[in-house]
């Protein structure tokens, strides 16, 4: 078996999994299939996260900490709407429901049916995890050169690293 002595540094695909808990160390999202991305480049990974990975190897695990700023914002009360059950479409008429919205500028967000009582259905657009401090528990997975169009790109092509066996 090879091993890579490749460690976390700019332009380098990068591969994790993780564990995001919350503050009462409840699982709230996880992912066994590893995730890509390209350190040290301008693509969708959190500061935060990136900034901590930096240096470390693979089989390597870490504990990121995260308050509302610094993961998925705070709560936007202006993207909660509520409205009569009966103005809304039947297939939409349970929680956890996903309805996408364009405003009058065009952009499109995405909303989740989060409360339906009193013949009233809430939806809310802001991220599930907005408001909240959150813990991430990350593993490397692999470590290895980023391609030029990976590094523009801002993320590995394969996104699943190469199995070894």
């Amino acid at each position: 078996m090879i091993m890579s002595n490749q460690v976390v540094q700019k332009n380098k695909a990068v591969f994790f999994t993780y564990i995001i808990t919350d503050e009462s160390d409840e699982i709230v999202e996880r992912s066994d299939l590893p995730i890509g991305y390209v350190h040290g480049v301008d693509g969708d990974i959190i500061e935060k996260l990136e900034s901590t990975m930096d240096g470390k190897s693979i089989g390597d695990k870490v504990e990121v900490m995260l308050t509302p700023t610094e993961g998925f914002g705070d709560c936007d009360p202006t993207l909660t709407f509520t409205d009569e059950l009966e103005n809304v479409p039947a297939q939409f008429q349970q929680v956890g429901a996903e309805v996408e919205m364009q405003n009058d500028d065009g952009e499109v967000k995405k909303f989740v049916v989060t409360k339906i009582e009193d013949d009233k259905l809430t939806v809310d657009g802001n991220h599930p995890l907005a408001g909240k401090n959150i813990t991430f528990h990350i593993t490397i997975i692999d470590i290895r050169d980023a391609e030029a169009e990976e590094i523009q790109a801002g993320r590995p092509h394969d996104n699943i690293p190469p199995v070894l066996h």
